[in-house]
């Protein structure tokens, strides 16, 4: 009997709080969304604190650049099963085109999922420079994360030439978020698209394979964390061989209208809220005004205008951040904070 209870005995304190969770998630609609979100991040610390193994790990069997896909198959996989959130994927086929530039649209930190699903291996991150001084970057650092300085314009571009030559030469693609902030609304949209990762791309003559991932906002908004299955495009690549800084303005207009496209195809609109090809331009135009950027861009690019990255995946440590303040002007690190 004795022998019983010190088996029974420790597993029923650890049962206690599973039975308290689920009976907070079963009380109330408000319930549910704060244990999966709860949930939600204590699997992200989890896997995050596990990362700095996985980086040392790979970095000495010179595997750093596998890293970043690792981390994100392990956050996908346990994420996956304890919340039932799964994504379906289209096109996966096109990330095999490697090196390229990765461009996906960025909605919340559900995000983070779709990125462990479909990370490919030999894919780094773009990052600030002030990172590489945090206690994030020891594991930035291992995982071949770049960094880029901001501050400084004419670095920043030596650092963006270093980075298409780096991908090229060890076929390492980027992945990163060109809209530079989240985009979450009832109804499909997509942001104008920051310059950044065209120049990159551009510069190192690689493609730009865009990801679209569907509008799951009847699945995930404040007060609402569902279970269900989030569909996601890849569209074929985007040849750059041949374009100059000149051809950016179309090229990130193209990109973004293929990617608003598809977005619309892939997700539920709700009826009558459907926005008009118009109303997007206004938009647009609007939201560029706003930033003090001409609606109407120059066929020439300085080099010594200001490069701006748009955001991109800093790493799984820094995307569950959930006091990140949210700005246009940081493009370093995917800003994640409760649903609007």
């Amino acid at each position: 009997m004795a022998f019983l209870v010190a088996i029974f005995k420790p597993l029923a304190y650890i049962s206690l709080p599973v039975i308290l969770l689920r009976s907070i998630a079963a009380s109330s609609n408000t319930g549910k969304y704060y244990v999966r979100q709860t949930l939600y991040v204590g699997t992200l610390m989890t896997v995050a604190a596990c990362s700095v193994v996985f980086a040392a790990g790979l970095s000495i069997v010179g595997r750093k650049f596998d890293v970043n896909y690792v981390v994100a198959k392990t956050f996908y996989l346990l994420a996956r099963n304890i919340l039932d959130v799964r994504i379906e994927v289209e096109g996966q086929e096109h990330l095999d085109a490697r090196p390229g530039v990765l461009m996906a649209n960025h909605q919340t930190m559900l995000d983070i999922i779709v990125v462990g699903r479909l990370m490919p291996k030999q894919t780094s991150i773009m990052a600030k420079k002030s990172l590489q001084f945090t206690p994030l970057g020891p594991f930035m650092t291992m995982s071949g994360a770049i960094f880029v300085d901001r501050g400084n314009n004419a670095r920043a571009v030596r650092s963006l030439a270093a980075a298409g030559e780096l991908m090229r030469t060890r076929r390492i693609s980027l992945w990163m978020f060109p809209e530079g902030t989240r985009t979450s609304t009832e109804v499909p949209d997509i942001r104008p698209l920051k310059k950044g990762g065209f120049h990159l791309a551009i510069q190192s003559g690689l493609p730009i394979i865009p990801i679209v991932t569907e509008n799951y906002w009847r699945m995930y908004h404040k007060g609402v964390f569902d279970t269900g299955v989030i569909k996601v495009r890849v569209l074929p690549p985007i040849p750059t061989a041949g374009l100059t800084t000149a051809d950016i303005p179309e090229l990130s207009t193209r990109v973004h209208d293929r990617m608003l496209e598809t977005l619309r195809e892939i997700s539920v609109v709700p009826a009558g809220h459907a926005p008009t090809r118009k109303s997007l331009n206004e938009s647009k135009e609007k939201e560029e005004e706003k930033a003090g950027v001409s609606f109407s861009e120059p066929k020439t690019v300085d080099p010594a205008v200001r490069v701006d990255a748009g955001q991109s995946t800093a790493s799984l440590v820094s995307l569950g951040s959930e006091t990140s303040a949210e700005t246009e002007e940081d493009e370093g690190m995917i800003l994640v904070g409760k649903p609007a």
